[in-house]
């Protein structure tokens, strides 16, 4: 299930600033104070139908957060080109060590099969095990075939481990994204199905600062 914290917002001053830049002329100065009833006067911009293109002053509205997710959750959201993985935790690197933590079994969607978990644990108490033997193995008595074995059945363990890992496993992640393609996401998956995943997500959006103000409210009026 989808938890979000360490949620930042950055530039929207300087992105609302920027939208009166299509009717200036001469010098501009987006480092200004916003003008009064600035939200009034921005809402009818701001609230266009999703992929117009005449809301790209929201693209100037920087959002950054960690995002604990389901691995069956990745696919969907990495429909969106604005939205970004800083950097994400890694099976590749971690997962052998993640087994071997003591609340492994807590590392999964509550709607996990247990029996699933428990297959994926006896999977990497395996390849720990194979990678123990080799780690205490006595240098001058390994031969080069046994070294191989050792070495193939390690590499064969590592694939099983992770070709079993269920789309319940989550992980923790960083992204960095923008209002512009937060308003495309929000009226995509307000209703979707995966209730547990995408409504913490929405419901992140609707909290961000302005954005009901002037995306929200009305465009649901309409």
């Amino acid at each position: 299930m989808v938890e979000i914290k360490n949620v930042e917002v950055y530039g929207l001053e300087h992105a609302i600033n920027a939208s009166y830049n299509p009717m200036s002329i001469g010098d501009i100065d987006t480092t200004k104070p916003l003008p009064e009833n600035w939200t009034e006067n921005r809402k009818k911009l701001t609230s266009v139908p999703v992929g117009s293109g005449h809301d790209t002053c929201l693209s100037g509205i920087l959002v950054t957060f960690d995002i604990k997710y389901p691995l069956y959750w990745t696919p969907q959201a990495q429909r969106y080109h604005w939205l970004q993985i800083v950097s994400s935790q890694s099976k590749m690197h971690r997962l052998m060590k993640m087994g071997k933590d003591q609340n492994f079994d807590k590392m999964f969607d509550p709607n996990t099969d247990a029996r699933i978990i428990k297959i994926v644990q006896e999977k990497i108490n395996y390849y720990n095990q194979i990678s123990d033997e080799i780690m205490q193995q006595d240098p001058d008595k390994q031969t080069i075939g046994i070294i191989s074995e050792q070495s193939a059945k390690l590499h064969k363990a590592f694939y099983e481990a992770i070709a079993s890992l269920p789309a319940g496993f989550e992980m923790w992640e960083t992204c960095t994204t923008n209002y512009q393609q937060l308003k495309t996401i929000y009226f995509q998956r307000k209703n979707h199905k995966l209730t547990n995943d995408w409504g913490p997500f929405c419901k992140m959006i609707e909290n961000l600062p302005y954005f009901k103000q002037l995306i929200l409210d009305p465009m649901e009026a309409k």
